[in-house]
């Protein structure tokens, strides 16, 4: 018997050989794996040539497996098993799971979300940390990199290999003390009060600053924050408006009068952003599908397991 030439198989060739033996015919297993009988025929005449055996030889009408492919049969299963299981990712069992899983996000996605997908993972996955890292306005290489796993974010970068889930819309309205000020009553009013900016710890302004100036627009800042949890200290008390997504109506700025921003501007959903490499990873996908759970708990938005 030859050596086995390992060179000429390959998984295509070996499912055609458990085909040929589950069948017991050459037409049969073409059907059950959709090619034509020459491509089985030509399958089965590489394999001999690899494995050193005919594998099957005729026996009347039909063919019968040799000794060999009868002893080689489980063998060959338990390979396909196999790799079938690691295209699959290893195996993932939530409780017995360790490991830390980072994301970004900035303040206002972190408060909003991840104390209650911290909930799930303490009862669920004891061993599972995480790591909550600012996100700024993200970049693809946050993720291609390596720099974190999951990112919660309004703003997709532009790039193929970057997966998306839309977790639940919000919209920016203007936050201000009932007790020192009326709402604006108009965009003049608002352009001209004095407002409490953001500027992202990572260097990054909103959207929204970069919305009023590509409509020739500007506001006085007066003081600057580099995250939302700044606000509520500087906004109280004060004739300052704040700008920030109306859910925080609920939490954060909850001790605060809220009212639509004076201009068009579009809501905007809160994202859910992975590296494609991760799509099938059953670790990730778990805790994914948490996140979309903790936000499917807050809103109306179909939640499909991911």
């Amino acid at each position: 018997m030859n050596p086995v030439d390992t060179f000429n198989l390959d998984i295509r060739s070996l499912s055609t050989f458990i085909a040929v033996l589950d069948e017991g015919s050459v037409s049969r297993a073409a059907v059950r794996l959709g090619v034509s009988q020459s491509a089985v025929s030509h399958t089965l005449d590489r394999l001999r040539q690899a494995l050193g055996d005919a594998l099957f030889v005729k026996s009347g009408r039909g063919i019968v497996p040799t000794r060999y492919a009868l002893q080689a049969g489980p063998h060959i299963r338990q390979i396909l098993d196999d790799l079938h299981s690691l295209s699959s990712g290893p195996p993932f069992t939530p409780a017995t799971a360790e490991f830390t899983f980072t994301i970004a996000a900035n303040d206002y996605q972190r408060d909003l979300l991840l104390p209650g997908l911290l909930s799930v993972v303490r009862q669920e996955a004891p061993g599972i940390r995480l790591q909550v890292i600012p996100s700024g306005i993200p970049t693809a290489d946050m993720l291609r990199k390596d720099l974190c796993d999951l990112i919660i974010s309004p703003h997709a970068p532009e790039a193929t290999d970057i997966m998306q889930r839309g977790l639940m819309a919000d919209q920016m309205v203007v936050f201000y003390d009932p007790a020192n000020r009326q709402a604006p009553d108009s965009l003049a009013d608002y352009l001209t009060a004095d407002h409490i900016g953001i500027l992202f710890g990572t260097g990054e302004k909103t959207a929204l600053e970069g919305s009023l100036a590509a409509r020739g627009l500007t506001r006085r800042t007066v003081v600057t924050v580099s995250n939302f949890s700044g606000l509520p200290s500087f906004l109280r008390g004060t004739d300052m408006l704040a700008t920030a997504p109306k859910r925080m109506s609920e939490d954060l700025l909850q001790d605060f009068a809220c009212a639509p921003l004076p201009f068009d501007y579009k809501p905007f959903t809160l994202l859910m952003l992975w590296h494609k490499r991760n799509q099938t990873d059953p670790a990730h996908r778990w805790i994914r599908n948490h996140v979309n759970g903790v936000a499917a708990a807050m809103n109306d938005l179909n939640t499909q397991p991911i």
